[in-house]
């Protein structure tokens, strides 16, 4: 069975986290020793844990799988020590840190998750074919998966699974506190899909409005899914999406244009004539994709396979294309203008962080486009091996 990536913000309980006027109280952890264990082979990680997570930011950050924190409807194992250590160390300098930077330790502390929670292996939805990436629950515990499968080499990957999730359940966390605007609701009325959100390609939801497929599932999702890509993504990637949201699109069949009659179908953005006299002879390519084995990239595939993630890329492929036959772009029969709605739903969370948080959208993603660029993984290791 096919696997399509997938993110679960499960928010059903209340909110606990406090308010940033608040006094932060007692911490919510039971009375027992927290000291770690001299003897220990983890001795130096755990109090490095103490250190960073739980006495600054009052949060428990588990690493060592317990029944009790996983939900026993998925065969998941544990993570590896090196890579839960590796991922705290960058969930420290790429997530903490890069709140701290703009706000000081005082915002996340209040509204930061209590618990974070790493699993080993994926959670696979066989009923729906999806791979959940995340779960965030009642804004006091994030769960990640698929740790034994990190990648530090590369930062799409990296961001794909675990960081660009961070970012995701956060805003949920956030947008439960203080709720955003309706108005951004009432941008993609009526084109949200929850049932085969998973069967979408993203360019053409990203010419219904949406930055990602997952996106176009709900309208809590859309909001937390521009939150993160914002954040995460380099301009190199968000332009190829802004360019992929101005095309029209189809499945190769005229009458389906703008609709998903086939699950497994292609969407397609342009065309070209095998027989130029023969009007029967159309066809289609030039498709979207983001796959594992692509570093994690969005791209653009070309008649011959070719993999291209840049606009550039993509407009030397086209004018390519056009030294042999004349090409066509597909027509946009949707009427809907994606890139506008892209951008307005970034404008909305952009003066959402601004009113509700006094936190600046731009100069957050400043800081985390140059942390998740520079981070020195050797670095920060040796803050775990250099504890006595």
């Amino acid at each position: 069975m096919k696997f399509s990536r997938y993110i679960i913000a499960a928010m059903a309980a209340p909110l606990l986290a406090a308010c940033s006027s608040d006094e932060l109280g007692p911490s919510i952890f039971p009375e027992v020793s927290d000291e770690p264990d001299p003897s220990s082979y983890t001795y130096q990680f755990d109090k490095w844990l103490n250190q960073n997570f739980r006495d600054i930011y009052n949060v428990d950050f588990k690493y060592l799988m317990e029944d009790v924190e996983a939900d026993m409807q998925y065969n998941l194992v544990p993570a590896t020590f090196d890579n839960a250590r590796d991922l705290a160390l960058l969930t420290k300098y790429l997530w903490y840190d890069s709140y701290k930077e703009l706000t000081g330790e005082d915002f996340i502390r209040s509204y930061g998750p209590r618990i974070l929670h790493l699993v080993g292996s994926p959670a696979y939805n066989p009923n729906s074919g999806t791979e959940t990436l995340g779960l965030a629950e009642g804004g006091l515990k994030v769960t990640l998966f698929k740790v034994n499968e990190m990648d530090l080499d590369d930062i799409n990957m990296l961001n794909e699974y675990y960081f660009r999730t961070m970012h995701h359940e956060f805003g949920h966390i956030l947008h439960q506190t203080k709720s955003y605007p309706t108005d951004f609701n009432l941008l993609s009325t009526g084109r949200y899909d929850d049932s085969s959100w998973q069967s979408k390609q993203p360019g053409y939801v990203a010419s219904l409005g949406f930055i990602t497929p997952y996106a176009s599932s709900q309208a809590r999702e859309d909001f937390a899914e521009t939150i993160a890509n914002y954040l995460t993504r380099t301009q190199e990637q968000m332009d190829l999406i802004l360019w992929m949201s101005k095309q029209g699109w189809t499945t190769g069949s005229d009458k389906a244009e703008g609709e998903l009659e086939d699950e497994n179908a292609n969407y397609y953005c342009y065309y070209y004539y095998d027989d130029p006299s023969n009007v029967e002879s159309k066809h289609y390519f030039f498709y979207s994709q983001e796959k594992a084995y692509r570093n994690y990239r969005m791209g653009m595939v070309g008649e011959r396979g070719e993999y291209l993630t840049t606009v550039e890329e993509v407009e030397a492929y086209l004018d390519k294309m056009r030294e042999t036959r004349e090409i066509f772009p597909v027509e946009d029969k949707d009427k809907i203008n994606g890139y506008d709605v892209i951008m307005q739903k970034q404008s909305i969370a952009r003066n959402w962080f601004t009113d509700q948080w006094k936190i600046s959208f731009d100069d957050l993603r400043n800081i985390v486009q140059r942390r998740q660029s520079d981070f020195d993984i050797e670095a920060l290791r040796n803050e775990v091996n250099s504890i006595q």
